[in-house]
């Protein structure tokens, strides 16, 4: 195996799906010869050429309706939206059209988009560009939602997000890309989407997550060993459609639960994610279901993040709560 970093494996990813299927195009502002503002699609041009891929104006609205025009004609559209804080610029084509299409036309027709884009606090990014906006496309019936937290998931679910019938959104946190490496295989492989992956076994509380909050609460879940908590994290990986069964066997087994986001208490998915262990589990549960998230404001300029942003800290206050009730 070679050791990757995120964005290494996100580019062996594309890379691999423009050599096997030529159907597959990837394009978005500045893909091109400058490899993208993070470099993820770097050296694929030169490579696979201008035809297949290639630089779009500066236009969500307009990368999103091409899309949408070549999913339809045969060919598997990788769009990349710059930051996912725009995504705004784009909502028609993804919410009201791609995730419609297969019902619409009564499976005549699909929507092979994925729909690339960096979010994410952490890396001091300027307005608009670290939203934690999940939320909104988990609320839209139709769209698959992936968010890796490891190189190894980051590859695997990429290239199953390319092969899928149906719109994927996969989302990218800016600070994972360049962060940490890991095994990551050269060959192709597969992740299933719509499969939660324990990061670490527990008995004595879940700790279920996605994306950055994964490694925050792997290292909350150190700190709570040394206290004698032995803590399950569960990355939940992807988000629409939720791994459900995964999250209540281990509520099952540990009888207590938290649930962590980086996103703003009433944004993500925290909430939905209580909603369904207090259905299917409620009898098994020793405590209430806490959440870790962060303040119900808008995301905070680059000064304040430190303190906005949920860390290991909180998690261990919170898993304490929980475990002490």
């Amino acid at each position: 195996m070679a050791q990757m970093t995120m964005i290494q494996a996100i580019t062996d990813a594309m890379r691999n799906e423009l050599k096997n299927n030529e159907n597959v195009l990837v394009f978005g502002e500045d893909v091109g010869q400058n490899g993208g503002v993070f470099r993820a699609t770097e050296g694929l041009q030169k490579e696979f050429g201008e035809d297949r891929v290639f630089d779009t104006p500066l236009a969500e609205s307009g990368i999103g309706g091409l899309a949408l025009g070549l999913g339809l004609t045969g060919f598997r559209p990788v769009m990349e939206i710059q930051f996912f804080g725009f995504v705004f610029e784009v909502m028609d084509s993804v919410v009201a059209q791609m995730a419609r299409m297969r019902y619409r036309s009564g499976g005549v027709y699909n929507s092979p988009v994925t729909i690339r884009s960096p979010f994410g606090g952490g890396v001091k990014t300027p307005e608009l560009h670290a939203d934690n906006l999940e939320g909104l496309m988990y609320q839209s019936p139709g769209i698959k939602v992936v968010i890796p937290a490891t190189p190894y998931d980051a590859k695997g679910l990429l290239i199953s997000a390319i092969r899928d019938n149906d719109p994927v959104v996969y989302l990218e946190h800016m600070k994972l890309y360049r962060s940490f490496r890991g095994e990551v295989p050269e060959e192709e492989y597969t992740i299933e989407i719509g499969k939660a992956d324990v990061k670490r076994e527990g008995k004595d509380i879940s700790i279920i997550t996605y994306g950055a909050m994964v490694h925050a609460s792997l290292k909350a879940a150190e700190e709570l060993e040394k206290d004698g908590i032995s803590a399950e994290v569960i990355d939940l990986r992807t988000i629409s459609p939720l791994d459900i069964d995964t999250i209540i066997a281990s509520v099952e087994k540990t009888g207590r639960a938290i649930v962590v986001q980086e996103a703003q208490k009433q944004a993500g998915i925290g909430a939905f994610v209580v909603a369904e262990i207090n259905d299917r589990a409620i009898l098994s549960l020793e405590a209430p279901v806490l959440r870790v998230a962060a303040p119900d404001t808008v995301f905070p300029f680059a000064s304040a993040e430190d303190v906005w942003i949920p860390d290991h800290r909180d998690i261990v206050e919170k898993a304490k709560k929980v475990y002490n009730f």
